[in-house]
């Protein structure tokens, strides 16, 4: 699988990260450890010690270090090693490597490429929990899939008429509509009206829908939805609603796809109303739905990498609506080998 390695990586939800706790992750292969220090600092550094290759997951927080529990070494922050029990002399080499690590949106993420180039400017601007205009669950799911079959399915709305009509209540107007595909520099933006869907229980009985969301690598959905009264797409013309148009409601999803291995993944998700348009009974029917939903994908998805494993030679068809897909999986392949050629010179 190709890895967009100069990028941030989602590695878990910043409130499941205990202090003073080792966390352990793989990422693209990558093992790596992360520890929130008794000061609050963040620490990433590759877990396996240089000695005898032990997981320093396993090991003790120290001040602003990590042990390894196995024979002693003491690691800096910067992937130092600083104590040997019983040596004075520490050999240059005993060093492991440090990923740039930050926090933000509610989400840990790590940086796993040129640390010259881990421009935090450039993690994609989710919502958290501390974002105070939205009321948002959480949960995460693991994948026995290919990350990049998670990244096809999110950038294809196509198949919300016939993975999801019990859960999000989609009708074939998914599939019959085309959005608007634009590329942006590290990501795909998707636009469009779907016409007169239904209102949930939680508002009118049916709305138009104008569904915009952008999709950045490594694999991060952030998507606004709003909706208005049946008729405003027509009214429009199809035309992006303007800002002040009164909507009967809307919510933000945060999403993210981490690829583990080649044949595993991990995907984070949050969503939620405005605090305008909603309250946490709707939050909680909101997630509830989520999880009947997300559990569909998962059950198709894995299902689909089981095929693809009898026959991994065997190509897809591509068909019209695959344009978004395309789009970013082209886009994933120009940035890693930019990145690959970076890393060469």
């Amino acid at each position: 699988m190709i890895h967009v390695r100069n990028a941030w990586h989602v590695a878990c939800w910043a409130m499941d990260l205990e202090t003073a706790r080792p966390f352990a992750i793989t990422i693209a292969g990558d093992p790596i450890v992360i520890a929130r220090m008794e000061s609050g600092r963040l620490i990433a550094l590759e877990d396996r010690c240089v000695h005898r290759l032990a997981p320093l997951s396993l090991g003790r927080c120290e001040g602003e270090s990590l042990r390894c529990m196995y024979h002693g070494f003491r690691f800096a922050a910067d992937g130092a090693c600083v104590e040997i029990p019983g040596q004075d002399m520490i050999p240059a080499t005993a060093r492991v490597r440090a990923y740039p690590v930050e926090e933000r949106h509610s989400w840990v993420w790590v940086w796993l490429g040129d640390p010259a180039r881990a421009d935090p400017a450039l993690i994609p601007q989710a919502v958290g929990f501390d974002d105070p205009g939205y009321i948002l669950g959480r949960g995460q799911l693991d994948y026995a899939a290919n990350a990049q079959l998670i990244h096809d399915n999110l950038c294809d709305f196509t198949h919300l008429a016939f993975v999801h009509p019990a859960s999000f209540g989609a009708d074939e107007e998914w599939a019959r509509t085309r959005p608007k595909v634009t590329q942006l520099p590290r990501g795909v933006r998707f636009e469009r009206w779907v016409r007169n869907q239904s209102g949930g229980r939680s508002g009118p009985e049916r709305v138009d829908v104008w569904s915009c969301y952008e999709y950045h690598v490594p694999g991060i959905l952030l998507m606004p939805t709003a909706s208005y009264p049946v008729g405003t797409a027509d009214r429009l013309g199809d035309a992006p609603p303007p800002p002040d148009l009164p909507k009967t409601g809307v919510t933000f999803t945060s999403q993210a796809v981490t690829a583990l291995t080649d044949t595993t993944s991990r995907y984070f998700f949050s969503w939620g109303p405005h605090r305008d348009h909603g309250d946490e009974a709707l939050r909680d029917l909101l997630m509830g739905l989520a999880a009947k939903a997300f559990a569909e994908d998962k059950t198709m998805i894995e299902a689909q990498q089981r095929v693809i494993d009898l026959d991994p030679a065997r190509q897809p068809m591509p068909a019209t609506f695959d344009k978004g897909v395309v789009l970013y999986q082209r886009l994933v392949e120009r940035l890693a080998r930019e990145g690959a050629a970076s890393e060469a010179a």
